[in-house]
């Protein structure tokens, strides 16, 4: 059974992968033997080749710079993954989301603000944010917050309604 699809198609568990951030970005680097004779073992699975890294190291006692070659992977990068796994197990294999999680400076409470704030003399929303709640927010940041929650409300007023 070939892993290669028609270009444009993606299968359910590359999408699955990709949902849970857990493919691979370049399986083409795994030249692991196993990896290129099983079926079990696929490249496109991030997790899983961290995993059979380790254990090609840890277990069958491969020197570090060869395991991480076939894996295509750099040293230093080895060195990451057995110390995120001898901490945290299983989970530590999984990439790590960087940056913030959703606007969390523009919470609910500052949003309701926003949409009620009428301009009084020559103080901008952003310093009436500042005074009020004690965060500078972009102006930027605050349309793109105003239209997801536009977005989300309209959403919901859809599925209310069929």
């Amino acid at each position: 059974m070939s892993r290669s699809k028609a270009k444009g198609t993606e299968d359910s568990k590359t999408r699955s992968l990709r949902e849970h951030h857990a493919l691979h970005p370049h399986p083409e680097n795994v030249h692991d033997e196993a990896f290129q004779q099983h079926e079990f073992l696929d490249p496109r699975d991030r997790v899983q080749v961290r995993y059979e890294m380790l254990r090609r190291h840890r277990v069958e006692r491969k020197p570090i710079s060869e395991v991480a070659k076939s894996f295509g992977m750099s040293r230093q990068a080895f060195y990451v993954t057995d110390a995120l796994f001898s901490e945290h197990g299983i989970p530590g294999l999984l990439p790590h989301l960087r940056g913030p999680k959703g606007a969390h400076k523009c919470t609910d409470e500052v949003l309701d603000f926003v949409e009620q704030w009428k301009p009084q003399g020559k103080e901008t929303l952003v310093e009436a944010i500042r005074r009020r709640f004690g965060v500078t927010i972009n102006p930027r940041s605050i349309e793109r917050a105003l239209a997801r929650r536009k977005k989300k409300r309209a959403r919901k007023q859809q599925e209310m309604q069929g």
